[in-house]
């Protein structure tokens, strides 16, 4: 990595710290009593999409186009955030955060005109949502509208992702035409949820189901979940995930447009904790040295917070749906100490690799 770029590594001790602080705001909005500003306690969408993911996915698209001006998308989501979280300055950073999606919108129009590819414009779609989100947010539109945008950042980045790497079992014309018209579908649900928000939670739960299923039979995951060590992993990751982003998408379509209460906590979390984390745990391994360019040595252990996240979603979907509060917070608990969990592997990992890569 080069040495300009390596400066901005700081913002991922930036965004895990506001990952922490929206977990811990996560959890007492579920009635941990612990303290936390109330302020803080209702900042817990905006910091986790745009202080964490935003900053993530904006640093590692940055890396990746090598362009100076691009990492203004990470750092303007990891300065927006703490201006916003800090109370201080609220507007300036929710404006942070707009121009932070506007320049990550910039990256992907960059990154198309080098490589016109379908998987390049869902990716595009992605970072659009993500500005369009904040935008909902910022001129007063209900929180629960703009989480279905949030949502569909992370959705459509991710499934672009995985029709990149589907390269390696290219789909057909035809499926690669299903796949555009899901995310058509998307898109229009999107639009059509803040107009209607009921029918437009339902059709997106509907095209949630469909990109799904293309996934379930498309990803080369389903292959490679046969192999051994980190190439395993990553499948089971994978997979994993996809079961939540089905019961994810058949919440949404059953239960519609809810805006607050425990089975919107069901909704939103199958998505952002059962599937955008499964992602991140199967990725972590490929993303972080191509990022930082520091090395991580894989181990079964593993397997140990993959396994914590969805043992415990299970526990809180059911305490969800069974309307069971205390229920519900034991297992957003343990969903938090899972995601703290991989959070000391990888570091341990990251050691590892380091010693490895000194002893060569």
């Amino acid at each position: 990595m080069q040495q300009g770029p390596r400066r901005y590594l700081v913002l991922l001790p930036i965004a895990l710290a506001l990952l922490l602080l929206a977990a811990w705001a996560g959890l007492v909005r579920m009635g941990w009593p612990w303290p936390l500003p109330a302020r803080l306690v209702l900042l817990h969408g905006p910091v986790v999409i745009g202080g964490f993911f935003g900053t993530v996915i904006g640093l590692e698209r940055a890396v990746a186009i090598a362009r100076p001006w691009a990492y203004g998308a990470p750092a303007g989501a990891a300065l927006g955030t703490l201006l916003l979280a800090s109370g201080l300055a609220p507007l300036p950073g929710i404006v942070l955060l707009i121009a932070a999606g506007v320049v990550l919108c910039a990256v992907y129009v960059v990154a198309y005109g080098r490589q016109p590819a379908p998987f390049t414009a869902v990716m595009g779609l992605g970072a659009a949502s993500w500005l369009a989100a904040n935008l909902l947010y910022a001129t007063g539109q209900p929180t629960f509208v703009a989480a279905l945008w949030w949502m569909g950042f992370l959705v459509l980045t991710i499934a672009g992702e995985r029709l990149e790497l589907s390269r390696m079992r290219p789909p057909n014309r035809h499926r690669q035409a299903v796949f555009l018209v899901l995310v058509g579908v998307y898109t229009a649900a999107l639009l059509l949820s803040i107009a209607a928000y009921d029918a437009g939670t339902r059709a997106l739960g509907l095209a949630t189901l469909g990109l799904a299923l293309w996934l379930w039979q498309n990803d080369i995951a389903t292959v490679t979940i046969r192999q051994r060590g980190l190439t395993r992993f990553i499948a089971a990751g994978l997979l994993s995930g996809y079961v939540w982003l089905t019961v994810g998408g058949l919440l949404l379509l059953v239960y519609g447009g809810q805006g607050a209460g425990l089975l919107y906590d069901a909704q939103l979390h199958a998505v952002f904790v059962g599937f955008v984390f499964s992602m991140i745990f199967a990725h972590a391994p490929i993303i972080l040295p191509a990022v930082s360019g520091r090395a991580v040595a894989y181990s079964p252990v593993f397997y140990s917070h993959l396994a914590l996240l969805h043992a415990s979603l299970v526990v809180r979907i059911a305490g969800d749906l069974l309307a069971l509060p205390a229920v519900r917070g034991w297992g957003g608990l343990f969903n938090a100490i899972a995601i703290v969990l991989f959070l000391l592997n990888t570091i341990q990992a990251v050691r590892r690799g380091r010693k490895a890569t000194a002893a060569a």
